[in-house]
């Protein structure tokens, strides 16, 4: 197995959970970080901050110097947030564009601009830069990658050299790597699939039940379709690991950030003070509005994803969401 050096940008709880997993692989792996919190726990108390008890591989550094991850690389793996990720990629063009591929593990739908984040790195980057840039998504709770649980992902890319390079890096005997050509429908379930596990956690936080909840996340998978098609993506490609997979663990588990925070609304909290209680990025509550902008471009009706915004952004009440929703007149299921 080749020993690929492997630049990692971005140290929070899923960049620091697939650093490890490569690095696990026997790879040198090289994180940048722009948090001194998480260098001092490393070099403190050799642990990840959001990860107590898991120390870091020998072959994994962390370092706030950009170029030190970006310079003399085989792969260079982006995890910041959605909202980040513009920034992220102008500072990489500032510093030092790598000639090797790039692969986006964050899931978002850039706001005012609906574009893709793999569209969002090419217009920074230049045109020229395509083919180097690739996904990876699918139903993935970090801790348990980090545990070596079984996991099975989707990659993608505009390069069919790269969609392969991606699989073989990410591969492991527990981590399975699929690969599929639509990079936009890969990314498009990825995004989406965040703003149906919000109304799936407020759903569960009214104490409504598993009916509700199998409601939410079928009509949700059928929004998340229609979304896609508008921007060309195969259908098919949503009824897999990043749009059926990915919305069952997001929409299901209690480890998943969306569905927590949606369930905080419902308890009562402002959505400023359910994302204190979370810690981390609500990747739902940004895409949501990418979402409405979309739709509202392609004149077409996202009645959960639009509840879910109305709560967010307009202070509608989760028992007045809930009502608008069941008031609507019921159609054909595939109309």
């Amino acid at each position: 197995m080749k020993k690929y050096k492997i630049g990692y940008l971005g140290s929070g709880a899923w960049g620091f959970c697939l650093a490890s997993l490569l690095a696990n692989k026997g790879y040198e792996v090289t994180a940048w970080t722009i948090e001194d919190r998480v260098i001092e726990s490393i070099e403190q108390h050799h642990e990840h901050p959001k990860f107590k008890g898991y120390p870091p591989p020998a072959n994994l550094k962390f370092t706030s110097n950009l170029e030190e991850a970006l310079v003399k690389k085989d792969l260079i793996v982006e995890a910041v947030t959605s909202a980040g990720i513009r920034q992220v990629f102008q500072k990489v063009k500032e510093t030092y564009i790598p000639s090797c591929p790039i692969v986006l593990t964050s899931k978002g739908i850039e706001q005012n601009t609906g574009l893709l984040l793999s569209e969002v790195a090419i217009l920074v980057l230049g045109k020229e830069h395509k083919n180097k840039i690739g996904c990876l998504s699918g139903p993935t709770i970090a801790a348990e990658v980090l545990k070596g649980l079984p996991t099975s992902v989707v990659c993608s890319a505009y390069d069919k050299k790269v969609m392969a390079k991606i699989q073989e890096i990410f591969s492991t005997p527990t981590f399975r790597v699929y690969r599929n050509g639509d990079i936009n429908g890969v990314e498009m379930g990825g995004a989406i699939k965040n703003i149906i596990a919000i109304a799936c956690g407020i759903s569960d936080g009214l104490g409504f039940g598993d009916n509700t909840k199998a409601a939410l996340m079928t009509r949700g998978l059928h929004e998340i379709r229609r979304l896609a098609e508008t921007i060309g993506c195969k259908p098919m490609t949503l009824n897999g690991l990043t749009g059926m997979g990915d919305l069952c663990v997001t929409c299901l588990s209690k480890f998943s950030r969306n569905y927590r925070f949606g369930h905080l609304i419902a308890e009562g909290y402002e959505p400023d003070e359910a994302k204190k209680q979370i810690g981390m990025v609500v990747e739902g509550t940004y895409t949501c509005l990418s979402a409405m902008q979309l739709a509202k471009k392609a004149e077409i009706e996202l009645p959960i994803i639009e509840a879910v915004y109305r709560v967010i952004y307009e202070d509608l009440s989760p028992q007045d969401a809930v009502k608008l929703l069941l008031q609507r007149v019921a159609e054909e299921e595939f109309c």
